[in-house]
């Protein structure tokens, strides 16, 4: 099916009914399956509510792609940067022949001063390494800086690309301290059909109140809910990302009985949320595919969901970066960004991969290396929640640089 008849045909059906077909084929794997598939905001995509993340997809895993398909995931979030760009060539060759059956979403950044000839140049680039001629979604990607939202060569190039039929929605990605802010912008502002945001049951005060009064947690944006509201009303559909509050997965295995699961308590959390339309989540291993999707459908949290996201909260609360709260900005005379070297660590030490940390880390602007000569005096009660930051900067520059 050639792109323009596609974007005329009915494509919803199309790809409902391409998601039942990959179920049939699949029949033989009788593991969990997307249960629910939700309305994308404005653009009218049902999509699964527990999506696919590439953001560590490598070289030769086309079977996790298809594997995520035969179950119903219909949803594929992908960006330019995420594995150098291996990522998109692996989901480019795991959905040949079944490009019709998916939502496919990528990203690349725009900044201030980006102009609309390397924003067509990191479009094509994309479009080549996914073997197709449109994405689905194309995002504006980690963006924490309204600037880079009022560029007019972004503006100007999402026009011309829905004109050419290589984008049909368009939005940002966010994670970081001004998260709020740009959402603000992006929705007041008309930039969004889509936004991409962080969010997990440790960003909304509301939640935490209910289990954590004895121990010294504030959440940092309690005005995340207000805006996830606000796209609801204004039609924008709402993807979240970091839904695990760091995946420290190992430490609940222990904790974990009954059939349940910490992550699957995270994610029933997130889809609890009316205004959330799904969430992608990396998905490295088979057995974690099927983890995951044994939350699909869900619509509230369970006394046992509470009680093991209270026991996470407990272990990890105050040596977690919360890298979205944003207290530790300009704390560093040298410039270092601490929330954005903190998260590269955590993709080494929480998510345990040192290559996809490395690629982030070396893409900051500036890194940690002052650090290394540095007393640590003026970070030192930088952090609100505690985390050691002068221990810990230092450390990561050995370990990522």
């Amino acid at each position: 099916m050639d792109r323009r008849r596609f974007l005329k045909a009915g494509t919803l059906g199309a790809l409902v009914s391409g998601a039942a077909r990959a179920s049939d084929a699949g029949a033989a794997d009788r593991g969990n399956r997307v249960q629910r598939y939700r309305r994308l905001g404005r653009t009218g995509f049902e999509v699964s509510d527990i999506s696919f993340g590439s953001s560590r997809l490598r070289r030769g895993e086309e079977h996790l792609v298809h594997m995520a398909l035969d179950r119903g995931i219909n949803y594929f979030d992908g960006a330019d940067s995420y594995t150098g760009g291996a990522s998109e060539t692996v989901l480019g060759n795991a959905l040949k022949g079944r490009r019709d059956q998916v939502y496919l979403v990528s990203k690349t950044k725009s900044w201030a001063g980006t102009r609309r000839s390397e924003l067509d140049a990191a479009l094509n680039a994309s479009l080549r390494r996914l073997r197709t001629d449109y994405v689905d979604v194309y995002l504006n990607h980690a963006v924490n800086d309204v600037e880079r939202l009022a560029n007019p060569e972004w503006g100007e190039f999402v026009e011309r690309a829905k004109a050419a039929g290589k984008i049909r929605a368009t939005g940002m990605s966010g994670h970081a301290g001004h998260l709020v802010a740009c959402l603000d912008h992006a929705i007041d502002h008309d930039l969004a059909d889509v936004v991409l945001v962080a969010y997990n049951f440790g960003q909304d005060p509301a939640f935490y109140e209910q289990f954590t009064r004895g121990f010294d947690y504030v959440a940092k944006q309690p005005d995340l809910p207000r805006v996830l509201e606000k796209a609801r009303q204004n039609d924008v559909g709402v993807v979240t990302m970091k839904t695990l509050m760091g995946a420290r997965l190992n430490d609940m295995r222990p904790y974990e009985d009954g059939g349940a699961t910490f992550a699957q308590a995270a994610f029933r959390w997130v889809l609890s949320n009316p205004n959330v339309d799904a969430l992608v989540i990396s998905m490295t291993e088979r057995a974690l595919i099927d983890e995951y999707l044994g939350a699909s459908g869900a619509t509230a949290v369970t006394a046992r969901d509470v009680d093991m996201l209270r026991h996470y909260a407990r272990l990890n609360g105050t040596s977690y970066c919360r890298h979205a709260c944003n207290d530790c900005e300009g704390a560093c005379p040298y410039g270092v960004p601490i929330a954005e070297v903190l998260r590269t660590r955590m993709y080494a030490t929480d998510y345990q991969d040192a290559g996809f940390a490395r690629s982030e880390y070396r893409a900051l602007e500036v890194d940690a290396g002052a650090c290394l000569g540095c007393s640590g005096e003026p970070c030192r009660d930088a952090c609100s929640h505690g985390l050691p930051v002068a221990e810990l900067c230092g450390p990561t520059h050995r370990l990522l640089a």
